[in-house]
């Protein structure tokens, strides 16, 4: 009798859910709304209800069903319980417990940074890694820590928050952590476009990131590969903190490689290049030669890692 696993991610607006073979080979993936309630109880419930569903419909009988992990946004204990999750209602249970009561399913959880280096780890540009960093550059900065092919999730589930490294105390705005000068301010797609701007103000020789209303971060990278001085300026300032922020992990957890995920690790190589020139020389000689990748699974990473919790 065959056997499978569902991956769910949950995220803000959506909730992705894959079903996986005990090969760990994608059979098919779903995406569905999140639905945003004050209690995010509902959220498991609108979980539950669709595996039921697929499982019937797929005419297959729980026995089958190895488990169900799921990726949550925030800090997640080991044992399953959520403290609370931000913007999507009223946390203070526990996962684990939840979805199981629902489902009658074995269930494990973690952190969605988490879950999504674990799957680039199993499945993407690090297989073949036992120890691996992934870091997340989209909106903010995520990361996750891999070590000896398990998640480093730290005592409360915290770990791994490379966004929020201290990387400039000189700096006076806030990050949306509540403090100053963190990693996501300057290499996240919006810390991108508020240094574009911000060097735009003193900038006085010709540029094409001048002449357009909208600058985005992927502007800011495809007008650096065509040579503009400024745009170049700007992607080298944002690497020079991530390298900074990596050069920190490194000498802490000590991994075999990076890689570089989210939407600002479309720009490609150039990401990559700029990123390493400048952790070379931050970081003590023993960790300079790592391996730096862009990530391969894209948005299905989380499915891939939560299938891993399973699996593993």
């Amino acid at each position: 009798m065959e056997q499978y696993c569902f991956g769910v991610d949950v995220g803000g607006t959506g909730i992705k859910v894959g079903l996986f073979d005990a090969s760990g080979n994608l059979v098919d993936k779903w995406a569905f709304d999140t639905r945003k309630t004050d209690d995010a109880k509902d959220i498991f419930k609108d979980i539950a209800d669709f595996i039921n569903f697929k499982i019937k419909e797929m005419k297959l009988n729980k026995d089958q069903i190895l488990g169900i992990g799921v990726g949550v946004p925030g800090p997640v204990r080991e044992n399953g319980y959520i403290p609370n999750f931000a913007n999507l209602g009223k946390a203070d249970f526990n996962i684990i417990e939840e979805l199981h009561r629902l489902t009658g399913i074995t269930v494990r959880t973690a952190n969605d940074a988490n879950v999504a280096a674990l799957g680039e780890q199993w499945k993407g540009s690090g297989k073949g890694f036992q120890s691996m960093v992934m870091v997340t550059l989209g909106t903010g900065v995520g990361g996750g820590v891999i070590i000896n092919g398990k998640i480093l999730a730290g005592s409360f589930g915290a770990a791994g928050e490379i966004g929020h490294i201290l990387v400039n105390p000189d700096e006076s705005r806030l990050c949306g952590c509540g403090k100053c000068g963190c990693v996501e301010q300057y290499a996240s797609a919006t810390g991108i476009v508020r240094l574009a701007k911000d060097f735009l103000k003193n900038w006085d020789k010709s540029t094409n990131l001048s002449e357009t209303e909208e600058i985005s971060a992927k502007l800011v990278f495809d007008l650096a590969k065509e040579g503009d001085e400024l745009a170049l300026k700007v992607v080298d300032e944002a690497c020079r903190y991530l390298g900074i922020a990596l050069a920190q992990v490194a000498q802490v957890v000590d991994p075999e490689a990076f890689v570089i995920g989210g939407g600002v690790s479309k720009a490609g190589d150039i990401l990559i290049e700029h990123t390493k020139k400048h952790y070379v020389p931050n970081v003590m000689k023993a960790l300079k030669d790592r391996e730096f990748l862009l990530a391969s699974l894209g948005n299905d990473a989380g499915i891939y890692g939560c299938a891993r919790l399973i699996l593993s």
